[in-house]
């Protein structure tokens, strides 16, 4: 009996008591049904977050893909710029000596044109020299002799070459 008066006891029969009223209600049941819901929730929260992190990942590829593509595209065309320059500058350096060639031997012909013209002139020069000088020796012979006899040999040479 002294089970009876001690409170501990009662206390221990009214939480079995409040077990059985709560178990036989099914809150047991709601209870784990709720815990499921939340470990669904969260499961579901979880797997949200990996399809995300997933597809961060797959647009990081994606994005470093095109990066080093975009890298690959700027060299290649850096490569091509230097090369065309080169190409540019060769045949930059190709013209010049062509049109110094070009120039060189315009004035080699101005030149040659300048020395012909200057040997025309003074041929030109002599033989009007020797034309005047032929005169002044004819018109003295002239003046002193009648007839010259080299004239008229000249003249007789002429003739015959005329027939």
């Amino acid at each position: 009996m002294a089970l009876l008066l001690d409170s501990h006891f009662w206390i221990a029969i009214a939480f079995v008591v409040l077990m059985l009223i709560l178990a036989s209600a099914g809150v047991h049941k709601l209870a784990a049904r709720m815990l499921d819901d939340a470990g669904a929730k969260v499961q579901a929260q979880l797997d949200e977050a990996e399809g995300l992190r997933n597809e961060a990942k797959a647009l990081l590829d994606q994005v470093k893909a095109q990066k080093e593509a975009s890298e690959k595209l700027a060299a290649e065309m850096l490569a091509n710029a230097q090369e065309e320059a080169k190409r540019l500058q060769a045949d930059a350096q190709v013209k010049l000596a062509e049109q110094l060639e070009r120039r060189g031997q315009m004035a080699e012909r101005k030149i040659a044109q300048a020395e012909a013209q200057a040997a025309a002139e003074v041929r030109a020069a002599a033989a009007e020299l020797a034309a005047v000088m032929a005169e002044e020796v004819l018109v003295k012979r002239l003046s002193a002799a009648k007839t010259d006899p080299l004239i008229d040999q000249a003249i007789g040479q002429l003739a015959g070459k005329l027939q």
